[in-house]
């Protein structure tokens, strides 16, 4: 094994992974000089960081095709191993799912850190957490409770897994005395504590014990050194570290503790721990099964007071440290003074600290790493043969353009979402719609589902589309207006069905999968006040939008009466409709296809299927099967039913005007289609739809445009109608997003009627045998 990279964040980013991963690579690198260290880091922002020269190739947080690309950097350079850093926070896509495409495009052998094991997984971490486990071929945790953990919830075998410590630095076992005066804080006692700030700390606990201990100890400080995390800066701002330096001045201590508000280096690292007589870490949450920090605090043979969370019980179980309640101020200033009055006990801690610590030294660590890498090699050519293949372009999944939303946010003004525009720019005259605004919230919900990073160059979007929602509704009638002109005025009292179920559907969409708390609130009261009218829906398009934006809501209100009572009776309406009009040669609702034709079988799918009515699937199957080969042209493109007189049973079907809503719809019902069915026939179908937009379709034209991420409004038989309308672009957007979410993670099903979150399949890969399975 001589070339080997580490996948991880890195320094100079500021958290404890580009940490543990900056010294895990020159650990190994010093140790072994012969051996080649690559640093693959992952970078939260546009710009990145300036990294060391060990840094060979970077990764973007966000873009899923980097990862990719990081995997064919690797392979084509012969990395003899790839030792990935896991934490779910630290990847693009939900719960960190990217790094599954870097994984699965690796041939090389892999050995994964988990520096988080959820005791109570969701199903995204749990699907994430096994699939991890199968790829790698050795997995390494820092704590006897992980192994168990692995063992016990993830089912990987105990000979997979190393347990190898944290690393610390080498550093000698010194008086605190010795460098108190750097701080000021000479013949003072000091209590430490270190690392980003965030809500999950504890700090608060410790301010609120020191009145206690200062009645006996005058003289001690709290020092308090760190940033805020990155993370939480950026959602929340300093709002922590303001309430904890409130809490300080309102219990009169504020002279006894210090905030150090800055992400320090190494060297200031080991002076700030080296002054500490007590290290304090009161962290509020028991799930834990690694900290860097107490693990530094240790291996410089300090006093330890903790909670006890699962890593500060295995490492201080020995009499390494002092253990206290959770969120108990008056236990943590009875141990603080305990162990500031017994001198000769805190000594003895600190010794039996500082000598389990020599096994948790970096080049100790380093060795045990190496080990293991070598070992993976080891089993992955005993096992597998070829460590390096070429995929062919059939094996790879399609790439996908970049998404942007330029073009978005210039159709957005203070007011909401204009509707057209004169090409690129957007037409005051035809002011705005709910249709249009109810679009941009689905696609505000996916973008926060895609992650963080992408919604963020449109954070403030949803918010102004869900208020324009508002401002729609009529609460007199209960039905939402839908067109207002440039000058804020109404043009009608009441607005279509279809634009009631579109907003029905967007509100759905957000209760069912926003995790924004306030933007749920608003959702949800409009929500109620507009759900009654739609038992009223006689036209079956706002009754499937609804019937989709039903799904995502009850799954995660399923004990919603009114949602269910209005899901059966939708549903059933468009089965009817069907049993009225399908036939053998026409299987379908109406006796013509008008727009957004596939939005009637998709409704009627994913109710069906969470229902258990097996002959609603088979009729929804049925009918996009059907859709799906009638606009599928003879070389294989997609050609959706044409807006120039749609296509009326027995008459000749409008083949232009093509529009993008229709390849949305498409896209999205066989989305649904591949997640029930697990054929991936559907999936195929969703990605034929989607390449419309970008050339493959009647003449040859795209119609995204990759400049602003704006989307042409048409395919006409003369070309493409160039206005980048808010309808177009939306359905690119949701096009394009919808794809990258389900790339992200392992297939999974649109629906879990058992209500375990898991989610079950329904039918074959066969068409025929899946229809037959989906019969009662």
């Amino acid at each position: 094994m001589n070339r080997i990279a580490v996948v991880g964040n890195y320094l100079p980013r500021q958290c404890g992974i580009a940490t543990f991963t900056t010294d895990l690579c020159e650990a190994m690198a010093s140790g072994f000089p012969d051996l080649s260290v690559l640093a693959i880091p992952v970078n939260d922002t546009e710009d990145g960081y300036s990294y060391p020269p060990r840094v060979r190739f970077e990764l973007s947080q966000a873009d899923l095709h980097s990862y990719r690309q990081a995997a064919d950097f690797l392979n084509i350079n012969k990395i003899d191993a790839v030792c990935v850093q896991h934490e779910f926070g630290i990847y693009g896509g939900p719960d960190g799912s990217h790094v599954l495409s870097l994984l699965r495009e690796l041939r090389t052998s892999i050995v994964t850190t988990l520096h988080t094991i959820p005791i109570k997984p969701s199903p995204t971490q749990r699907k994430i957490l096994v699939e991890i486990a199968d790829r790698s071929d050795r997995l390494v945790v820092m704590s006897r409770k992980g192994l168990g953990f692995l063992q016990d919830i993830y089912n990987v075998p105990a000979d997979k897994v190393d347990l190898i410590p944290h690393g610390i630095h080498d550093v000698p076992f010194t008086d605190p005395n010795f460098y108190k005066d750097n701080f000021g804080v000479e013949g003072k006692f000091v209590i430490l504590t270190f690392g980003l700030l965030s809500q999950n700390k504890g700090i608060e606990y410790v301010i609120q014990a020191l009145p206690e201990v200062l009645e006996t100890y005058p003289n001690v400080v709290f020092l308090v050194v760190g940033a805020t995390h990155p993370n939480v800066q950026k959602a929340e701002g300093e709002i922590y570290r303001l309430s904890l330096q409130r809490l300080a001045r309102r219990l009169g201590v504020e002279n006894n503790v210090v905030f150090h508000n800055r992400f320090v280096t190494l060297e200031e690292l080991m002076e700030y721990i080296g002054s500490a007589d007590v290290y304090v870490t009161p962290y509020l949450n028991q799930d834990q099964i690694t900290s860097g920090t107490l693990a530094y605090a240790l291996g410089a043979g300090k006093a330890v007071i903790s909670t006890p969370y699962w890593y500060a019980e295995e490492l201080l179980g020995d009499g390494a440290g002092v253990l206290v309640p959770f969120k108990a101020a008056d236990a943590l200033a009875h141990a603080i003074q305990h162990v500031l009055e017994e001198e000769a006990e805190r000594h003895a801690m600190r010794k039996q600290a500082y000598l389990l610590g020599r096994k948790m030294i970096w080049p100790e660590v380093a060795k045990e790493y190496v080990a293991c890498l070598h070992r993976a090699t080891e089993d992955r050519c005993a096992r597998r043969g070829p460590r390096f293949a070429i995929k062919t372009l059939a094996e790879k999944e399609t790439e996908l353009p970049v998404l942007k939303l330029d073009h978005l946010r210039q159709l957005t003004d203070d007011v909401g979402l204009l509707q057209h525009a004169v090409g690129s720019v957007p037409n005051y005259w035809e002011g705005y719609s709910t249709d249009d605004n109810a679009r941009g919230l689905v696609l505000g919900v996916l973008l926060e589902e895609l992650g963080s990073e992408w919604l963020a160059p449109a954070a403030a979007l949803p918010n102004r589309y869900m208020a324009f929602l508002w401002y729609a509704f009529n609460p007199q009638p209960g039905r939402f207006r839908n067109f207002m002109g440039y000058d804020r005025r109404w043009k009608e009292e009441i607005g279509s069905v279809d634009s009631h179920g579109r907003a029905l559907w967007a509100l759905a969409v957000v209760l069912g999968r926003s995790r924004q708390e306030g933007l749920r609130r608003a959702a949800n009261r409009l929500f109620e006040a507009a759900l009654p009218a739609a038992a009223d829906f006689a036209d079956l398009r706002p009754a499937a939008y609804t019937l989709v934006g039903l799904h995502d809501y009850l799954r995660r209100y399923p004990g919603d009466r009114a949602a269910q009572q209005a899901r059966a009776l939708l549903a059933e309406r468009l089965l009817d409709a069907y049993r009225r009009n399908a036939s053998d040669d026409w299987p379908w609702f109406e006796q013509k296809l008008s727009y957004v034709n596939a939005k009637l079988p998709h409704g009627l799918l994913v109710a069906g299927h969470w229902m258990k009515r097996p002959k609603m699937v088979e009729a929804a199957l049925s009918a996009l099967t059907w859709l799906a080969k009638l606009q599928t042209a003879p070389d294989g493109h997609f050609a959706p039913i044409g807006n120039e007189g749609f296509y009326h049973r027995k008459a000749e079907r409008a083949r232009f005007d093509q529009q993008p809503i229709e390849a949305h719809a498409m896209l999205s019902a066989c989305l649904a289609a591949h997640d029930v069915t697990s054929d991936t026939h559907w999936k195929q179908e969703a990605r034929r739809s989607f390449e419309w937009f970008l050339g493959r379709n009647d003449i040859g034209v795209a119609l995204y445009e990759p400049a602003g991420g704006g989307c042409y409004d048409g395919l006409q038989r003369e070309g493409v109608n160039t206005n980048q309308g808010a309808e177009s672009t939306l359905s690119f957007l949701m096009s394009l997003a919808e794809l990258r979410l389900h790339q992200q993670i392992l297939p999974t099903v649109v629906g879990d009627p058992e209500g375990d979150g898991e989610g079950a399949s329904v039918g074959t890969t066969s068409s025929r045998r899946r229809l037959e399975a989906a019969k009662p």
